[in-house]
């Protein structure tokens, strides 16, 4: 399942450009699986956030909890 992050970005370069600031961002998984969000690992994200209709698609890396890397 995909996740959300916040902000809301409205583009991938727009998160890859916070994600390479250093901009701490949140993430979170939506629908009855939300609260075991991986701490380590790779992450689907999609934005923007429903219902606006999504128009990215990334992945992303994740250590500690914090996105360190946008593919």
């Amino acid at each position: 399942m995909a996740m959300y992050v916040e902000p809301n970005f409205r583009t991938k370069k727009a998160f890859k450009e916070a994600v390479g600031r250093g901009d701490r961002i949140e993430y979170y998984q939506v629908g009855p699986f939300g609260g075991n969000e991986p701490i380590n690992g790779t992450i689907a994200v999609e934005g923007p956030h429903y219902p606006e209709p999504h128009s990215w698609y990334a992945t992303a890396q994740v250590v500690d909890g914090i996105i360190t890397k946008v593919s």
